[in-house]
Formats: structure tokens, C-alpha cells, sequence
């Protein structure tokens, strides 16, 4: 199959505001597709909490307080990530995503139900591959210690490599297989579900490096594993994730525990 152009960033008049990302520094987290897409179509941004000596951590706490205030007539924000563009302030990556996804030429703009399509698919990958993924370590409490519930969470990530995670692959690799003649999960470009695809399978990748490496040399899966070649080894892509801009796995969304790993 031949290679796809990668997409072109969607053009706008006048001088574009700068998009400014806030999110928790140092880790890629639910902020980690936010800067893929903007990396994969060359679009400026500012990372602000690892950017500059106060790493902008000051702005995102005043953001997420339960008595901030937002600059009308934005509304409060519960938890990051939140993108700043111009006067507007949002949150909720799915949120952030749909609202990205035509401006950055990550939907088709011929297709007025694209977006509901291509966003209908990035629920699913972040559902299974970020949420889901992320209660394997916190199965019952989020504010507790990973050490205080780690039997549920043994029996949690056991469940989720051998029955969950599979399904997810499973899906996916049909919506691949229907939409034929193209590389990507829906039309002939690439989009922001399949961006957020790729994270999820990286950050999966290394939160189960052996149940992962089971379930791609199994073979059953090799449209999804192409589709994660495919975007990371675009330019702009992989030009990013050799970057230092791009954050390391720690003590994220996607967090490493071999006891919750496959032998």
C-alpha cells in the first residue's frame, strides 16, 4: 500500500492565537495526544508547565482550584489537561480533540459527519487504552497508593491483558480492515483518532511490554500494529518522539508494575 501525504495544518485568516497547553509537567499523560497532533501538523504551541522557570505551574493550579476563577465567560475546569486559544479555555481531552480536530486538518472538511465519526472512534481508544489502562494501577480508590489495593490491581491487569485489551485490538482491527484502500481508521487521511490510537498503543506498549509482545507476534492484530508504524514513522512524528519535548513514561496514565504484566 502507498504511502499517504501527511496532512496539511488547515489554514485560518487573520493572525492565528497561540494555542497554549496546560497540563501536569514532566509526564505524557491525557495531554500527550493534545501535543501529538499539534506536532504531527506542525502547528506552534506552548507546552506551558515545562516551559520557563516557573514551569506554569502556578497558572494550571489556579485553573483546576475548586475556587478559581475563570476568565468569563469560560467556565471552571475540574482537572487538566485545559487548551488556551485566544480567549477561549477548555478542558476534557475528547473535548479539546473535537475542537482541535477541523482547525489542525485532522478531520476531513468535506464530510460533515466525519467528526462525529472520528471522534466516536477516539472515545473507544481512550476508553480501553488510557482509562482502562489507568485503573489497572488504581482499580479501587484514585487517591489511595498503588501499594494499598495492589491484589485488586494484580487481578485487574490480568483481566485487562488477556480478555480486555484483546478486545480492543480486536475492534479496531476490523474498523481497519472495512475501511479499505486507506491506511488510517476512517477515510484516506490521517486524524486525530488515529493519533490518539498510536498513543494509547504506545503507552500500553510500555505499561505491558510482555502482554503487548504477545498479542503482536500472535499475529492477529497486524492492521493496528501498522497503523502504530505508520504514524510514528511520519516525519513530523517521529521527529517529536525523538525530541526532548517528548515526555517520559512515569507516574502517569501508563505506569509500569511487572507484577501486573504477563510472564
Amino acid at each position: 500500500m502507498t504511502s499517504s501525504p501527511e496532512p496539511k495544518r488547515a489554514r485560518t485568516d487573520g493572525p492565528s492565537a497561540p494555542y497554549l497547553l496546560h497540563y501536569w509537567p514532566t509526564i505524557p499523560g491525557r495531554g500527550e495526544p493534545i501535543r501529538l497532533c499539534f506536532e504531527a501538523t506542525s502547528t506552534p504551541y506552548t507546552d506551558v508547565t515545562n516551559t520557563g522557570p516557573d514551569s506554569g505551574m502556578k497558572t494550571l493550579l489556579s485553573l483546576t482550584s475548586s475556587s478559581g476563577d475563570a476568565p468569563p465567560p469560560n467556565i471552571p475546569h475540574f482537572a487538566p489537561p485545559i487548551l488556551q486559544h485566544g480567549d477561549l479555555y477548555i478542558s476534557q481531552l475528547p473535548n479539546i480533540l473535537l475542537y482541535l480536530g477541523p482547525k489542525l486538518g485532522l478531520v476531513p472538511a468535506n464530510d460533515e459527519n466525519a467528526i462525529y465519526r472520528i471522534n466516536q472512534l477516539a472515545l473507544t481508544a481512550l476508553d480501553g487504552l488510557s482509562n482502562e489502562a489507568h485503573d489497572t494501577h488504581h482499580p479501587i480508590a484514585v487517591g489511595d497508593y498503588y501499594e494499598d489495593q495492589k491484589d485488586a490491581a494484580i487481578k485487574r491487569g490480568k483481566d485487562y491483558t488477556r480478555n480486555r485489551l484483546p478486545k480492543f485490538l480486536g475492534y479496531f482491527e476490523n474498523v481497519l480492515r472495512q475501511n479499505k484502500g486507506s491506511e488510517y481508521l476512517y477515510g484516506k487521511q490521517l486524524s486525530y483518532a488515529d493519533v490518539v490510537l498510536f498513543q494509547g498503543l504506545d503507552g500500553v506498549s510500555f505499561a505491558f511490554p510482555n502482554a503487548v509482545r504477545k498479542l503482536r507476534d500472535g499475529g492477529k492484530y497486524k492492521e493496528v500494529w501498522g497503523l502504530y508504524e505508520r504514524v510514528g514513522g511520519l516525519e513530523r512524528v517521529k521527529a517529536y518522539l525523538g525530541s526532548e519535548r517528548r515526555l517520559g513514561y512515569s507516574n502517569g496514565v501508563w505506569r509500569y508494575y511487572e507484577e501486573l504484566d504477563e510472564d
